[in-house]
């Protein structure tokens, strides 16, 4: 039986980082894509920290999403905020399964180097690859944009103790 997809409207995770000796509480914030979503979307924007945007290296489309639509949304509401390109899903990039898939509408999984690439046009501030089912390379995405973070607000003495992702 097929799976039903339901979109994510807004999905909240609260988690500790560990960062510069101490233990710092993010909020991540997972909105939908959808453009029905666009207006209820703008408002998870104001005060964040940093934005993650997302793409699943199994789907080389959500990677030209990330650069025709979300760095341009991202940039009109958090134009001072770090942005890092994450790619999801790292533990399809090698599966034989997803690449038959893939080679059927002469597509393969997106390359490493190639988001590095793309990251750099979006002026993100690292890309990272990462698994949330294997929990490969989370960790460390959340370990240093936290550190980029606190690095910016140290010098300029914000101080506050939670931070917050998009």
């Amino acid at each position: 039986m097929p799976e039903v997809y339901v979109p994510t409207v807004f999905e909240n995770y609260v988690c500790q980082v560990q960062a510069y000796g101490e233990s710092v509480e993010v909020a991540l914030w997972d909105t939908a894509g959808q453009e029905d979503y666009d207006r209820l979307r703008s408002l998870a924007y104001p005060d964040s920290d940093g934005v993650f945007i997302c793409f699943a290296v199994d789907s080389p489309d959500s990677l030209d999403n990330a650069q025709e639509k979300w760095i341009r949304e991202v940039l009109h509401f958090c134009k001072e905020v770090p942005v890092f390109l994450l790619g999801c899903k790292n533990d399809l990039r090698d599966d034989p399964s997803t690449i038959g898939d893939l080679l059927k509408t002469s597509q393969y999984p997106v390359k490493s180097a190639v988001a590095e690439e793309v990251g750099r046009g979006l002026g993100a501030v690292e890309y990272f690859d990462c698994s949330a089912k294997t929990g490969a390379g989370v960790d460390v995405a959340l370990e240093k944009a936290v550190r980029h973070v606190l690095h910016g607000e140290l010098a300029q003495e914000k101080g506050r103790k939670g931070r917050s992702f998009f």
